[in-house]
């Protein structure tokens, strides 16, 4: 049984294209053949061709992965780092008074 999936929208789409050239030319500025990045980042060449063209449908370990293998890893710990929308939701919650729920007696 094959796996289903949707395809991304426009958005997502432009900036995982973005994404894989960005990790081509990380690639060809520290002078690797596609052949090597692939080996070190354990996947086939095919698969390095599709983390490089922004295929989404490429696992987020591949992706991670070749990040590693370019010693570029720790940049994924800045996504989402500085969620502003998050902490402005979060902030707008905590002011409100909570209602604390209390057990009636007698009930099991």
């Amino acid at each position: 049984m094959s796996r289903q999936t949707t395809e991304p929208l426009p958005k997502v789409a432009r900036i995982v294209a973005a994404l894989g050239q960005n990790i081509r030319l990380a690639r060809q500025r520290r002078r690797l053949t596609a052949q090597l990045l692939a080996e070190r980042a354990g996947m086939s060449r095919t698969t390095l061709r599709a983390v490089e063209r922004g295929d989404p449908s490429v696992t987020l370990g591949a992706v991670v992965n070749v990040l590693h293998s370019l010693g570029l890893e720790r940049d994924l710990l800045s996504v989402a780092q500085d969620d502003e929308l998050g902490r402005k939701l979060e902030d707008a919650v905590l002011g409100q008074r909570q209602r604390v729920r209390t057990k009636k007696a007698g009930k099991l």
